[in-house]
């Protein structure tokens, strides 16, 4: 079978490429994953903010891994200037990938203005939607923070709904998941939304999509008892002036869903996983790999207890001066092993204390996690990350990166249906 090309966007350090088409090096046999199926990734993508080489980390580990010239390290908007003005090649390709940045969705323009879009940092989803116009392939899968669903506060659901519109301008039809990895057996409870879309003359039953399609066979669910049925705009610009515009309304946008030719149908679902299941305790390295650094001296313990336990007390601002109560739950201290972690967040590293970092507690000691463990608890071999970076630039990485065996198993199931016709 010809191998499904690839094109990795917002590529962090490879898990969408690890997941979908494995590795194999026999100089590193310990970093052995198998493929998902006949997938080659023939460009990829990887820059970070504001462009100063220190900060180039990931795309030093992502060209480690896969090679020498394997990741372009540029802006995606000036890539793609380049490419609209001839100065560069980028391959056609079957498949588009990318765990894209969350900090910004924008909004739509008039489509008589810019194209029809423009966005305040001019990248994340328009330079996919960019991207995905210029070069058309077939499949895309995407993975995004869930909040996508809800975003903004002042009207809930209007930027995913923006790119269900930009999917339809552009021919696409759409399935979604919401996904809680921990759900489906791995070791973290990291809930993220994915994304399949795919150019299809087929008219889909949405109903019979939501429940059969890619993302269902990939992570099984039980039957939806109740579905909700509406249209969104096909001009992404009415999408920001009309959509969901009642502040006080909910996002229509439930945790799983499909769109063609902008009919939306979407349920809540609960999985239906009946395989292996794994901890926090599964990743833990023995002792002797934990350096003295990462224990925390007893002294400082009662500051990190303060800050995981449950708070009801009056604070005072400190620019101007204003009481207010304050109040927060408690967190477990330490995190339990024989439960999957809570998720990773970019500040995992370094010394201080945090309420957000993990904290476990072996042989009597408490202790942060090391990078090796952050590593697996994404799915990724024992070490990945490993390669001249600190301890903060590892867990950035993996704050980062995505849960790898989730577009494995959408892998497997793609493949399969791409090969016998029936997507």
């Amino acid at each position: 079978m010809q191998a499904i090309s690839i094109a990795e966007l917002f590529a962090g350090v490879g898990g969408f490429r690890l997941g979908l088409e494995g590795y194999h090096d026999p100089e590193r046999p310990q970093f052995d994953k198998p493929s998902a199926g006949p997938y080659q990734t023939i460009w990829a993508n990887q820059w970070e903010p504001p462009g100063s080489e220190a900060k180039q980390f990931a795309w030093r580990c992502y060209e480690e891994r896969f090679g020498e010239g394997s990741c372009v390290k540029q802006d995606i908007e000036r890539v793609l200037d380049d490419y609209e003005a001839g100065k560069i090649q980028i391959p056609d390709v079957d498949m588009v990938v990318g765990g894209f940045p969350c900090q910004d969705y924008s909004v739509a323009k008039p489509l008589s203005k810019s194209g029809g879009i423009d966005g305040k940092k001019g990248v994340l989803w328009w330079d996919i939607y960019r991207f995905l116009h210029l070069k058309e392939p077939r499949y895309v899968l995407l993975e995004n923070v869930d909040r996508l669903l809800k975003s903004p506060a002042s009207q809930r659901g209007r930027d995913f709904a923006i790119m269900l519109s930009c999917f339809a301008d552009l021919g696409y039809s759409v399935e979604w998941r919401v996904v809680n990895s921990a759900e489906y057996g791995a070791p973290q409870r990291r809930k993220r939304v994915y994304l399949f879309a795919q150019l299809t003359p087929e008219n889909w039953n949405l109903e019979d999509r939501l429940k059969k399609g890619v993302l269902a066979e990939a992570l099984p669910i039980e039957e939806p008892e109740r579905f909700a049925e509406f249209q969104i705009p096909d001009d992404p610009y009415e999408t920001t002036r009309t959509f969901n515009t009642d502040k006080r309304a909910k996002s229509p946008f439930l945790g799983a869903g499909v769109m063609q030719e902008c009919q939306v149908l979407t349920a809540d679902v609960v999985e239906a996983y009946e395989g292996p299941r794994r901890t926090l305790g599964d990743v833990i390295v023995p002792p002797e790999e934990v350096p003295d650094e990462f224990y925390i001296p007893e002294d400082k313990l009662e500051r990190w207890r303060y800050l995981k336990g449950g708070k009801s007390e009056e604070r005072v601002n400190k620019r101007t001066g204003f009481k207010y109560h304050y109040s927060e739950g408690s967190m477990a201290f330490p995190d339990l092993l024989t439960n999957p972690s809570r998720t990773i967040l970019t500040g995992e590293g370094g010394s201080g204390a945090s309420r957000f970092k993990h904290v476990v507690q072996i042989d009597g000691r408490y202790r942060r996690l090391v990078p090796d463990e952050l590593d697996q608890l994404q799915g990724f071999p024992k070490g990945w990350t490993d390669e001249g970076m600190t301890d903060g630039q590892r867990a950035f990485c993996m704050g980062n990166a995505l849960v790898v065996q989730i577009p494995h198993e959408i892998g497997k199931v793609l493949a399969r249906r791409h090969a016998d016709g029936t997507i």
